[in-house]
């Protein structure tokens, strides 16, 4: 099984350092528009394997389209990261251009392939990259519930002092620091409801934390996060190489689901070997169901500043 990443930056590398220590693929194609970058990272990579004791193919590429060819899934990590102050939505100019060209491109030599959506603003860039394409929607998926999920999970497993892996949670919606929503009320650990154990202001607490999960790393790095974003794609591609059909919130094209219409937005998915292979209507209650009508408002006012770009 093969795998091109494009875009070899913190988050691409990080995916593919993944991927190739987990055995996931057999081979993982690092591609990258600066010069000697994405060479560079494959060689750092590749020279881990005596140590870790993987046997994953590593390469980088220049550039060079024809390198990808045969990709089962293709990772876009291509674009610029966030900024300290910057939100997601502000990158919507620069990155859609981006995310077009890689699209296209990579379709010239994988038509097959399945495309991983992590460029922000995640949502409107997997919208983009389907109508663009003209794939059929269940080989466009956005990551950015993965995400936001594993943060959520961080979360609630610090506010209980549990293991992370105990707990089972989710978040829903768009993956923006105000559109995202985390599922408090189905949240549990070891089947056992979280709101048994932690009170509404704590559970509140832990939904406000989750939200600006990725603004809180911003600041305190001075550049977006790059480990679990990366372990977060890894967990979703190794989903569809190895037809493993885990529940994964991602950001997918909803045609009904939920009350919405042509839009990506994150809802919970069966990830297997065909992509997205089912999308799941959970029960939601009235707020929840309130709160999804206004984050699927948010996300699909941001795919008006795409007309130009789909014309």
């Amino acid at each position: 099984m093969k795998v091109t990443i494009v875009g070899a930056g913190n988050v691409g590398a990080t995916c593919a350092d993944v991927i190739s220590y987990r055995g996931i693929a057999s081979e993982v194609v690092l591609l990258d528009i600066k010069e000697g970058f994405a060479e560079g990272k494959a060689l750092d990579i590749t020279q881990c394997a005596t140590n870790t004791g993987f046997n994953t193919k590593v390469s980088g590429v220049t550039n060079d389209y024809s390198k990808t060819a045969g990709s089962d899934v293709v990772v876009i990590t291509s674009g610029i990261p966030r900024k300290p102050g910057m939100t997601r939505e502000e990158l919507i100019g620069i990155n859609a251009g981006i995310v077009k060209t890689v699209a296209e491109n990579v379709l010239k030599y994988s038509p097959d392939t399945i495309i991983v959506v992590v460029s922000n603003p995640m949502d409107t860039m997997t919208y983009l990259a389907l109508k663009a394409t003209g794939l059929p929607k269940n080989r466009i998926i956005g990551m950015g519930g993965a995400l936001d999920s594993s943060r959520f999970r961080t979360y609630l497993s610090l506010a209980l002092d549990k293991p992370a892996n105990d707990i089972s949670a989710m978040v829903i919606g768009g993956h923006g620091d105000t559109t995202m929503i985390p599922l408090t009320r189905l949240a549990s650990y070891n089947g056992i409801p979280v709101s048994q154990f932690l009170s509404e202001e704590v559970l509140q607490k832990v939904a406000a934390d989750t939200m600006v999960g990725g603004a809180t790393l911003t600041g305190l790095l001075g550049t977006s996060a790059w480990y679990a974003p990366g372990a977060s794609v890894a967990y979703l591609v190794d989903s569809i190489l190895n037809d493993q059909k885990k529940m994964i919130a991602c950001s997918v094209f909803v045609e009904g689901e939920y009350g919405q219409n042509d839009i990506c937005i994150g809802v919970p998915c069966i990830i297997g070997k065909n992509g997205v292979e089912e999308i799941l209507d959970i029960n939601l209650n009235d707020q929840e169901k309130a709160l999804f009508a206004k984050s699927a408002d948010a996300v699909r006012s941001m795919n008006d500043a795409l007309k130009t770009i789909l014309v």
